[in-house]
């Protein structure tokens, strides 16, 4: 929690206050000290009121923050590491939608509200690709839960007009770092088990079903068709996230979605090879999908993290001249996991 004066109107003497909304995960924590480092004040919205300034049951206090704040960054969401349980499908629906209404109420009541506001979303949103790249202007929207969830994320955070905010939705792929997503991948490369994953034929499941008033997809999931290993796997490494949110916040011409995805895209093959080398184990047992499926039931994770063919290119970040640092996943992941 932060221990700055509680004022929080703009003034010539102060810093700049960015809120963030979400902070506990690990691209909220790198993204505190980043904002402190760019001269930032920084306060926070959580769950927990021994950690966060404020929580999601007082509006009020929610409010008192956004008024007058510079930079609003939300990042909040139930993990999607977990089984979509009829449960676990709720709550990530409600910590995602319900909280982007809740910011929105507060930027739209604000006598001052922020110049910036920057919300997380996926790049999950795109379709199984496995034919082009899915960019901002001519990426093809999917179906099913996860994209359900994304639709709903973003239609709830450009809802109504603010004016005086600029807003940007950050459909992230897949962030390399101290998260869950790298940490699974490398303990099953680390056990021997890090070779390609491969869709292939399973029982027939209802998890993926689409979700909310606008539920998309079939109701009964049956999988992709074989890839053997080739869906791409779009990534980015968490430096460069901390970089893109500097950027867009430096460069007012940028709103609306923008991808958060190296441009560098590994397939599934490429990636569990560098992170095989990043473990140093040289041995990596492929997964066929009946395989990989009964060490998710385990896991207590989906399939659908390695499965799903994610295509995307981070068209409008590259036009307005942002370069990524990290551009090779063997590079990337050897950093990371050593």
């Amino acid at each position: 929690m932060s221990t700055e004066p509680t004022d929080t109107s703009r003034t010539s003497t102060q810093a700049p206050l960015a809120v963030v909304a979400g902070a506990s995960g690990f691209i909220g924590g790198a993204l505190l000290d980043a904002l402190s480092t760019w001269g930032y004040t920084t306060r926070t919205i959580g769950r927990s009121p021994a950690s966060a300034d404020a929580t999601w049951d007082r509006p009020d206090r929610i409010a008192e923050l956004i008024d007058g704040a510079d930079l609003l960054i939300n990042l909040a969401g139930r993990s999607v590491g977990c089984r979509y349980t009829d449960a676990n499908r709720q709550v990530i629906w409600d910590s995602r939608v319900d909280t982007t209404r809740a910011l929105n109420t507060a930027v739209a009541a604000a006598s001052a509200p922020p110049r910036l506001w920057i919300n997380s979303s996926t790049a999950t949103i795109y379709r199984h690709a496995m034919d082009r790249p899915q960019t901002e202007d001519d990426g093809d929207i999917g179906e099913g839960f996860s994209v359900d969830i994304a639709k709903a994320w973003e239609k709830e955070f450009f809802a109504g007009d603010l004016a005086a905010t600029r807003r940007v939705a950050l459909r992230m792929a897949i962030v390399l770092g101290d998260g869950a997503a790298l940490n699974m991948l490398a303990t099953a490369a680390r056990f021997g088990a890090g070779g390609a994953q491969h869709e292939g034929r399973w029982f027939p499941h209802r998890r993926y079903r689409g979700i909310g008033p606008a539920a998309s997809g079939p109701t009964v999931w049956r999988g992709h068709p074989p890839t053997h290993g080739r869906q791409r796997f779009s990534w980015v490494h968490i430096d460069d996230v901390l970089r893109a949110i500097r950027f867009i916040d430096e460069h007012e011409e940028l709103s609306g979605p923008i991808n958060v995805s190296n441009p560098q895209v590994a397939d599934n093959r490429s990636m569990m090879k560098a992170l095989r080398k990043a473990v140093r184990m040289p041995v990596g047992i492929p997964a066929p999908r009946w395989l990989l499926e009964i060490g998710m039931v385990v896991l207590r994770q989906e399939s659908e993290l390695v499965l799903k063919s994610r295509w995307v290119l981070p068209a409008r970040l590259e036009a307005a001249g942002f370069d990524f640092r990290w551009t090779n996943v063997e590079a990337a992941t050897k950093h990371l996991l050593r």
